[in-house]
């Protein structure tokens, strides 16, 4: 069978047994090692004062629901984003969503910004960093001779990220306070969160997937062109800007909750190219569920590669979709 005509349900099905099994997975092995039976008892008759519960509820379930989502968030947006520019290589650590996003978290830290400590407003304010910084990187690439070709955009959004990026590091050094509290979250870490964090990121969250869901049928007609997609009644800049918002915001989601994780976003969506054909808003949730998955993964393998410490998260995805890019890259760049 070829790989494009796998059937939905059956991928579906696949994607969602891991995501339970890496989960279950989550929940029991750590420093303690807790069986199924314990584990459903936190769930179903969760008690403070046991301490397997506290374990498993406030510590290990917060961070399934964390990678979850920022996996979730990741993979849609380097979804919408590759689908908008039409570039197989677009992933919002490359094309500097995830930097202007850090820079903009680290820049309201650095001055005092008491707005930043509402964590309602931080993935706003990490939204509208990426928003501007990817506005820059496709400034840059419009105004060169080439405008938006493949090597171009690429090549605009590795600059400008590593510009953003020095940056960051230009006012971390500066304040030395803001260096301790941010260096594992720049490095792209899922630990160290609370409930408040992700109660604060739904409303966003829920959002970015309504606006997501609405403009995908429209952007996915732009794949077959601008003269087309007009012709079919799309009005392609409106398209455009409402799928770069949603973009935005899934990014300033995800670094909000756990920093700079890069290559979800190129890796999963070329991967649910090569697996399945299907319409667009379920292309969208197929790479969700897919992006979940890898991130949860990843993290598992944080957590556990070593047995003396963790890594960060955001080390493992690296790990692997470095090389994914090298590939891509050399594919699309020849």
């Amino acid at each position: 069978m070829n790989a494009k005509s796998l059937p939905l349900p059956w991928v579906a099905a696949t994607l969602f047994f891991l995501l339970v099994l890496l989960a279950f997975a989550e929940l029991s092995i750590g420093a303690m090692h807790f069986s199924l039976q314990t584990v459903l008892h936190a769930f179903f008759d969760y008690q403070p004062t046991v301490f397997s519960d506290r374990i498993i509820i406030d510590i290990r379930l917060l961070h399934v629901v964390v990678a979850v989502v920022v996996g979730a968030c990741l993979a849609m947006a380097g979804h919408l984003l590759q689908t908008i520019i039409g570039n197989p290589l677009g992933e919002p650590h490359i094309f500097g969503l995830n930097a202007g996003a850090s820079l903009a978290v680290v820049a309201c830290s650095a001055l005092g910004n008491a707005l930043l400590f509402s964590p309602f407003l931080r993935p706003l304010i990490a939204a509208i960093g990426g928003g501007v910084l990817f506005s820059a990187v496709l400034l840059a690439a419009y105004l060169s001779r080439q405008g938006f070709a493949v090597v171009t955009t690429t090549l605009c959004g590795i600059t400008l990220s590593a510009f953003a990026a020095s940056l960051t590091s230009l006012l971390l050094l500066f304040n030395e306070q803001t260096l301790q509290s941010t260096l594992l979250w720049l490095n792209g870490d899922i630990a160290g969160l609370s409930w408040q964090a992700v109660y604060a990121i739904l409303p966003p969250f829920l959002l970015a997937i309504v606006v997501a869901f609405l403009v995908s049928p429209a952007l996915n007609t732009l794949t077959l062109g601008e003269q087309v997609a007009e012709g079919l009644g799309v009005r392609v800049l409106r398209s455009r800007m409402i799928g770069l918002c949603a973009i935005a915001l899934f990014c300033g989601i995800a670094v909000s909750l756990a920093g700079p994780i890069g290559f979800v976003g190129l890796i999963v969506p070329n991967i649910v190219r090569q697996l399945i054909t299907v319409q667009p808003r379920s292309a969208l949730w197929v790479n969700a569920l897919m992006g979940a998955v890898l991130l949860l993964a990843a993290d598992l393998c944080a957590q556990h590669l070593l047995e003396s410490q963790s890594l960060a998260t955001g080390t493992v995805t690296a790990l692997l979709g470095a090389p994914v890019f090298v590939i891509l890259a050399e594919r699309y760049f020849r």
